[in-house]
């Protein structure tokens, strides 16, 4: 259970660095710069390929399952951890190329009781981050960096700042 001084740290926390927060501007992408690209596309193949072979990155699932046998633990007690249902998680099991949600993403690396950086590379390979500029992340971070693993003591960190819960994660 999350005491009052732990949620006075939370808050502090979550304005320190919303405050730092700074927005990206990006330009738009001129259509003649694209019909260019397209034009020459077929000489670009093999080096997409290429560029693709040699950066991609291990899936989600994985990374994931590393992490479990790592841990030591089943399947059953991560997946209950994580406020997911059997179904679900053997869905993840099954397809090694399964795109989970975010909150899954969070809800398993919590389960895990992963530092922050693994975390992130988890979150990360499932094509997500935790955002310095997001309330909803920062709780997130807070959680982890202050070793908060359970799905209801991170759902009440969450509902102090009016945010929907982790657990009954479901896709």
């Amino acid at each position: 259970m999350l005491i009052k001084e732990l949620f006075n740290e939370l808050q502090e926390y979550v304005e320190k660095h919303l405050s730092s927060a700074k927005p990206v501007c990006r330009e738009p992408v001129s259509p003649r710069v694209l019909s260019e690209e397209n034009k020459y596309f077929g000489i670009y193949t093999r080096e997409i390929e290429d560029f693709i072979e040699n950066n991609k990155k291990p899936s989600f699932s994985k990374i994931l399952f590393s992490y479990i046998d790592n841990a030591g633990v089943s399947d059953a007690q991560i997946y209950k951890r994580a406020g997911i249902d059997r179904r679900h998680f053997s869905k993840i099991r099954s397809n090694p190329d399964y795109h989970p949600s975010k909150n899954t993403a969070i809800a398993l690396s919590l389960a895990l009781r992963l530092n922050l950086k693994e975390a992130a590379n988890l979150i990360h390979s499932a094509g997500y981050t935790l955002s310095d500029s997001e309330l909803f992340d920062l709780v997130i971070k807070f959680c982890f960096e202050r070793k908060i693993y359970d799905i209801y003591d991170v759902n009440l960190a969450l509902e102090y700042f009016s945010l929907k819960p982790l657990a009954g994660v479901t896709e």
